[in-house]
C-alpha cells in the first residue's frame, strides 16, 4: 500500500472515483466482510445508479438507504453524490416517529438542483440537538476536500494510505475515514457492525494500514488482543481517534499493539470537521486537544480572564453551510433556540464548547456550555469531574449531572457504570475524586447504572441519566440504583 500516487487537487468529492477509476482500474477501492469492488467496478455501479436518479427526477436532496450493509449505504451516498443531489444519511436505529418527523422536514428543503461546483452540497448528516431530535447539518464539496487534504499535509503519507473506517456511515467520523480512504486512491476497508476480532486481523494481515476509531473500540481492541496474547502489529502507520475523550492512560498499551502507528488524537464537530490536535500522550493533561489544524483560526470569547474558559470560536474553509429543516445557526440563538446549535458570527463558527488557549498556542477545552453546573456559586464543567472517574480502573462510563440542592444551588451528582462483575461503594469513588478535585467538584452522590444509555451517534445520553436521576425512577433500560451518600 505505499507508493500511493499524490492526490490531485479534486474540486469535488466525486471527481476522485472519476480519477481513480482511469488511473487505477483495478486497484481496491472499498471491501467488506463479503466481497471487494475494485475502482472501475464501483466507479460503473456509482454512475449506473446516478444515472437512474437522473430518469427518475429524484429531488435534489436524496435519501440514501435506511436498510443494507455499510457498503451498500456508501454506495447509495457515493451515486447520489455523482449525480450532483445531495445525500441525506439517516440512522437505521432511528425509531419510526422520528424518521418520518425528520424526513418531513427535510423535504421542505429546496427541489432545484444545484450548479456543481466545490460550494455545492453535497451531504446531510445530523447530530442530536436538545429536543431530542437529531438536526441536520449541510456540507459542501470544499469543506470535506479542504479536511482530507489538511489531513494529509498534518499526518503525512500514512493518511493517504488504505484506510479502515469500522462504523456505520450516519456516523459522520466513519463516513469521513471512508471517504478519505477513496479519495486517496488507496480504497477503504469497512464492516458492517463493528468487530474487534476482525479489526484487529484486518491490521495484522496489512490490508489497512490507518484506522479511523473512538476509544470505545479501541479498548475492546486492546481486551481483546491482550485476552489472545496477540503479537505487536507492526503493518498500521496511522491511527486518528476522535468522537469522544481518549483515555490517555491506556496509550502505552496502544502503542505497545500498533508499535510502528502515529496515534493521533483530534478534536472537533459535525458543524466545523478539524479543529485542533495532538499526538496520543499519557502524559498530556486530560483537558489539552492540542494544537489548532494549520487552516484553522481559533478565537477565545468572552472569559472572566486571561487562563479562564470562553466560548470557542473558529475560523476555516471546513465549516459547515448551516442547519437544514429547522432554521439557521445564528446570533447565539440557532436552530430554533436550540441550546446545542451553533453560533455563527459572520465567518467565525462555535459548538458552544468552552476553553482556552494557553501561551504555547495548545488549546485546553473545559466543556459544552450547556453542560456548565454553577454549585457553590463557582462553575463547573461535568466532563473535568467525567475524565477523573472515567481513569478509575473499574468504572467502564460515567455521567456528571446537577440536581437542585437547597444549600449549594445545584448538587453535584454522578452516575457510574462499573465494569463487569466488579463491586465498589461510594466511599471509593469519593476518595478517588478527592485525591484529584478540589472539593466542591466531587459529587455528592453516586448511582449505578448496568445498562449505559447511548445516542444514535453513540454518545452518553446525558439527557436521559438526568431525568432518571431526577425521578428516581427506571427510565433507562437496567437497573439505576442509589449507593450510599459520599
Amino acid at each position: 500500500m505505499s507508493g500511493q500516487p499524490p492526490v490531485p487537487d479534486f474540486r469535488t468529492l466525486d471527481e476522485s472515483l472519476a480519477h481513480w477509476a482511469h488511473h487505477r482500474p483495478d486497484a481496491l477501492a472499498l471491501a467488506d466482510e463479503t466481497r471487494t469492488w475494485c475502482y472501475a467496478e464501483l466507479y460503473a455501479i456509482v454512475q449506473a445508479r446516478a444515472q437512474e436518479l437522473e430518469r427518475r427526477r429524484a429531488p435534489a436532496v436524496a435519501w440514501a438507504l435506511d436498510e443494507g450493509g455499510t457498503a451498500e449505504r456508501l454506495i447509495e451516498f457515493l451515486a447520489i453524490v455523482a449525480s450532483g443531489r445531495t445525500a441525506a444519511l439517516g440512522d437505521p436505529d432511528w425509531p419510526d416517529a422520528v424518521r418520518e418527523q425528520v424526513r418531513r422536514r427535510i423535504v421542505q428543503q429546496p427541489a432545484t438542483m444545484p450548479a456543481p461546483g466545490p460550494l455545492t452540497p453535497f451531504y446531510i448528516g445530523f447530530t442530536s440537538g436538545s429536543t431530542g431530535l437529531p438536526k441536520g447539518f449541510c456540507r459542501h464539496h470544499r469543506s470535506w476536500i479542504e479536511s482530507l487534504r489538511v489531513c494529509v499535509d498534518t499526518f503525512g503519507p500514512a493518511a493517504a494510505m488504505r484506510v479502515l473506517a469500522p462504523g456505520r456511515t450516519s456516523h459522520s467520523l466513519f463516513l469521513f475515514g471512508m471517504v478519505q480512504g477513496l479519495w486517496s486512491g488507496a480504497g477503504v476497508r469497512v464492516q458492517q457492525r463493528f468487530s474487534a476480532a476482525r479489526s484487529l486481523q484486518t491490521l495484522a494481515r496489512d490490508q489497512a494500514a490507518c484506522l479511523v476509531a473512538v476509544p470505545s473500540q479501541l479498548l475492546l481492541m486492546l481486551a481483546l488482543a491482550a485476552r489472545r496474547a496477540m503479537p505487536p502489529i507492526e503493518a498500521t502507520r496511522l491511527i486518528l481517534i476522535s468522537g469522544a475523550r481518549w483515555m490517555r492512560e491506556r496509550t502505552p498499551e496502544l502503542r505497545r499493539l500498533f508499535p510502528r502507528a502515529r496515534i493521533v488524537e483530534f478534536y472537533g464537530a459535525s458543524e466545523t470537521s478539524f479543529m485542533a490536535w495532538a499526538e496520543a500522550d499519557e502524559n498530556l493533561p486530560a483537558n489539552t486537544v492540542g494544537r489548532p489544524f494549520s487552516n484553522v483560526e481559533i478565537d477565545i470569547r468572552g472569559a472572566a480572564a486571561p487562563g479562564e474558559p470562553g466560548l470557542i470560536f473558529v475560523r476555516s474553509p471546513m465549516v459547515f453551510i448551516d442547519y437544514v429543516g429547522l432554521g439557521a445557526a445564528g446570533q447565539g440563538q440557532g436552530e430554533g433556540h436550540d441550546i446545542t446549535a451553533a453560533i455563527r458570527d459572520g465567518d467565525w463558527l462555535s459548538v458552544r464548547d468552552m476553553g482556552h488557549l494557553d501561551g504555547d498556542g495548545l488549546l485546553h477545552l473545559a466543556g459544552r456550555q450547556q453542560r456548565m453546573l454553577v454549585t457553590q456559586g463557582k462553575n463547573l464543567f461535568p466532563e473535568e469531574v467525567e475524565s477523573v472517574l472515567s481513569a478509575h480502573p473499574r468504572v467502564d462510563a460515567v455521567s456528571v449531572l446537577g440536581v437542585p440542592d437547597p444549600l449549594r444551588g445545584t448538587a453535584v451528582v454522578a452516575v457510574v457504570q462499573p465494569a463487569s462483575g466488579v463491586r465498589f461503594d461510594a466511599q471509593e469513588l469519593a476518595a478517588w475524586c478527592r485525591d484529584r478535585l478540589e472539593p466542591y467538584k466531587i459529587p455528592r452522590r453516586f448511582w449505578l447504572c448496568l445498562s449505559w444509555p447511548q445516542t444514535p451517534s453513540g454518545k452518553t445520553d446525558h439527557a436521559r441519566l438526568a431525568l432518571a436521576v431526577r425521578t428516581a425512577a427506571p427510565a433507562v433500560a437496567g437497573p439505576l440504583l442509589p449507593l450510599l451518600e459520599a
